[in-house]
């Protein structure tokens, strides 16, 4: 098996800032301590293909709510390799648990951007069976695949990146 990325925690100011700007009534000293509890992705069986996400903080979604879950997490990863996030197979037959923009496209130059390249996930809870989920801290609530790319022989892109959703377009 080739070995083409590493995970790494995203610095502690940029957590501090980014998870309570989600999550508002977090104190910094609480933010501190569930920045030192993150838990790096992990496959769980040497047959794994994903690596699970970890909530951060518990979370509890009724059904149609959603919930911009910022993850603690980067991914260095060689050039030519792309980070696919799904829900975890689970939480998606129980609970229609989805992430917004159906698959999250990590790209090797995220790593760079401005935010550090920090991964976020923006989930739904989908049920049409009024299910409410709901999801504590350390819980695995999404499953990141490495997959091989290549581009076309004509293909001329040449632009940077600076930042998530949106910023290859501008």
């Amino acid at each position: 098996m080739r070995r083409i990325a590493k995970f790494e925690k995203v610095s502690e100011e940029r957590f501090l800032q980014d998870l309570t700007d989600t999550f508002p009534e977090y104190t910094a000293e609480q933010a501190r301590e569930i920045y030192g509890g993150l838990r790096l992705p992990r496959r769980a069986t040497t047959g794994s293909a994903g690596y699970d996400f970890y909530m951060p903080v518990p979370c509890t979604l009724r059904p149609g709510e959603t919930v911009k879950i910022p993850t603690g997490i980067r991914v260095r990863m060689e050039e030519d390799w792309v980070l696919s996030l799904y829900p975890r197979s689970g939480l998606g037959f129980k609970y229609r648990l989805q992430l917004n923009n159906t698959v999250g496209i990590i790209d090797s130059d995220y790593y760079y951007s401005d935010n550090e390249g920090h991964i976020f996930a923006r989930i739904t809870n989908d049920s049409n069976e009024e299910k409410t989920l709901s999801l504590n801290a350390g819980d695995g609530f999404m499953q990141g695949i490495f997959l091989p790319y290549g581009i076309t022989e004509d293909d001329d892109a040449d632009g940077t990146r600076n930042g998530g959703f949106g910023s290859t377009g501008r």
